[in-house]
């Protein structure tokens, strides 16, 4: 188990109006077992068990937080632009990956529905920076720290941070606040990335968050 608190140099005081929440992929497609034939098995009930009973409740306190403080939320999701997925990226049409623009299992899950100024970014790769323009974005809000949590640790959510670390963001990832197929791929992802980001829990960014608004 990846063993907190995590000693890192990004691990500095929030900034008041620089400070923002990204959520990754919180999607009907991922979260429910109508829509994902591959949500069966150990792996999935591990994963389905996590993310509602821990994952869920923590983003829901952390975008309650986020909205008390007026700081910035975006939230991501794997959609396409067209009906037919054509502009998608060439690994998810060899992956078969498709969730066609406006349908029902793109949405995000309803306790974490965005309000009506959040920003949501749909994307055709794993990498909402590789795919999106939320660099831009992310610039024109001034972000200097950005905080993440998502599904799954290693993979949309992995690249999400190693991305924003290279563009020279300060990242923050939430562990109990994302979830994968296994303990033990969420502790190595976790073991993996930690050199790119400040890692910790949901009670310690809330807190971070009241320390910044005083």
């Amino acid at each position: 188990m990846f063993s907190l608190p995590h000693r890192s140099p990004r691990d500095l005081p929030f900034a008041l109006d620089h400070t923002a929440l990204l959520l990754v992929d919180m999607q009907r497609a991922w979260l429910e077992q109508q829509f994902d034939p591959h949500l069966s098995g150990p792996d999935a009930e591990y994963f389905l068990q996590r993310a509602h009973a821990q994952v869920v409740p923590n983003q829901q306190r952390l975008l309650n937080a986020f909205r008390r403080a007026r700081q910035n939320v975006l939230h991501t999701i794997i959609e396409s632009l067209t009906a037919d997925g054509r502009d998608r990226s060439l690994d998810h049409k060899l992956s078969d990956m498709h969730l066609p623009k406006g349908s029902v299992q793109a949405r995000i899950i309803d306790e974490l529905t965005p309000a009506e100024n959040e920003i949501v970014l749909p994307k055709t790769s794993s990498g909402v920076f590789n795919s999106t323009n939320i660099d831009y974005v992310l610039r024109n809000l001034q972000t200097r720290h950005l905080v993440i949590a998502g599904i799954v640790t290693d993979q949309c959510v992995d690249m999400a941070v190693r991305d924003a670390a290279d563009r020279g963001y300060l990242v923050t990832l939430v562990e109990d606040a994302c979830a994968t197929y296994s303990a033990e791929r969420h502790d190595a992802c976790l073991n993996a990335i930690k050199g790119y980001c400040w890692i910790t829990d949901t009670a310690t960014v809330l807190g971070r968050l009241q320390e910044m608004q005083r």
